[in-house]
Order: C-alpha cells, then sequence, then structure tokens
C-alpha cells in the first residue's frame, strides 16, 4: 500500500541524551569513588577521564542530524555532512544488522551506487523500513554478516 501524497517521514536525533549524562555522570562518579576508596592516582584518573571528552562535548555542543524523506527525496543531514537524493534512483535498500546490534543503512542505486546512511541520522530501523515499503522501495534485510 502507497504512503498517502502527504506523508512525511522525519526523524531528528539530538547529540544531548539522558543516557548520555547518565553514563557521564556513572564513569565520573565511579572514577571519583576509586580516587576517594582505594586512593587511586589523580594521574591514572585523568588519563582513564580524557577518554570521556568526546562524549562530554558532544553532550555540550548538542549536534542535531536529521533524516527526512517524502514521495520525491530522501534527504539527511548531520553537522559534518547533508545530502539529497530522489527516490526514484534508489534500486533498493540494504539493512545490515552488526554484531554490535546496530543496524547499518545502504541504499544501492539504479547507476551501481552504494550510498551508507550516516550513522548519526539513521532512524530506528523497523520504521524506516515500513517508510520504504510504504513508498514500493523493495528493502533486503542481512544479520550479523562479517563481510560487505
Amino acid at each position: 500500500m502507497p504512503a498517502p501524497a502527504d506523508a512525511r517521514f522525519v526523524h531528528v536525533t539530538q547529540g544531548r541524551s539522558r543516557a548520555a549524562l547518565l553514563t557521564l555522570g556513572a564513569v565520573y562518579g565511579l572514577l571519583a569513588a576509586l580516587v576517594w576508596g582505594i586512593a587511586l592516582s589523580p594521574v591514572i584518573v585523568g588519563v582513564v577521564a580524557l577518554f570521556t571528552l568526546p562524549a562530554l562535548w558532544e553532550y555540550w555542543k548538542n549536534p542535531e542530524s536529521r533524516f527526512e524523506m517524502d514521495q520525491q527525496n530522501l534527504r539527511w543531514s548531520t553537522p559534518r555532512l547533508q545530502d539529497e537524493m530522489p527516490l526514484g534512483l534508489i534500486l533498493r535498500a540494504r539493512f545490515d544488522t552488526r554484531l554490535d546490534l546496530s543496524v547499518r543503512v545502504t541504499f544501492l542505486l539504479k547507476d551501481n551506487r552504494k550510498i551508507r546512511l550516516p550513522h548519526a541520522c539513521t532512524p530506528p530501523h523497523l520504521a524506516l523500513e515500513q517508510a520504504l515499503r510504504a513508498r514500493a522501495i523493495p528493502v533486503e534485510r542481512h544479520h550479523f554478516s562479517l563481510i560487505g
């Protein structure tokens, strides 16, 4: 069944999330407990804390990623990348479930090109699969492939 003419599929994600805040709080709390509980060296704590800086920076900057699909076009944007293509160019969509249970989405085009959707703007895979099928775009599912 095709999607209604005015149906748009929109997915927006923010870099700032409750999970990121809870994870950062847990890591910093554990490091503080180790310093006070077993007198862990502040130098070691500082080195370990350096690995949290990218997550802290993303939480601070709160980048927005966006995916939009209407009846004619597909658009996505991340803080560093944006692209758009007509739906008529898509031969099929491939959903690869990876070993970490994330899903990578690749669009195989009629001119033999492959375009991989950036992870930052990838919508929930079941909703995206349903929206693509509603627009008569074939979808392939591949689970836990180490190649490809």
